[in-house]
């Protein structure tokens, strides 16, 4: 399984990665290492929701639990959030993303915040 990474790069835009989870086996199950959250937070946008250029508020994992989210950068690249997928947002400075909810459903999302 992999997240989307979006970061500040050099230039001052946000870019995306692809990131790899280190799963490892442990136990009963394959697990990744425990990182430190300040807290989870729920969200709920309605279709059409947009927010203009911003960067993120705080390190944080962002996971799309229903509808659907496009995530654009500086360079015009769009990726579309579904349900189950998970963006690990850090692109605390620069010029950030645009964020729209698009389709007919409200999407909900569960934000993770990350200590430093």
């Amino acid at each position: 399984m992999n997240v989307v990474r979006i970061y500040t790069g050099p230039d001052g835009k946000s870019h995306f990665e692809d990131v790899d989870l280190p799963f490892a086996p442990g136990g009963e199950s394959n697990a990744t290492p425990l990182r430190a959250a300040k807290g989870v937070r729920f969200n709920r946008y309605q279709p059409g929701h947009r927010v203009d250029w911003h960067p993120a508020p705080q390190r944080q994992y962002v996971v799309n639990l229903a509808g659907q989210a496009e995530i654009e950068i500086g360079d015009g690249t769009v990726r579309r959030f579904s349900p189950g997928d998970v963006l690990l947002a850090e692109d605390l400075t620069g010029q950030g993303h645009i964020t729209r909810v698009v389709g007919n459903q409200t999407r909900v999302t569960m934000w993770v915040a990350l200590e430093s």
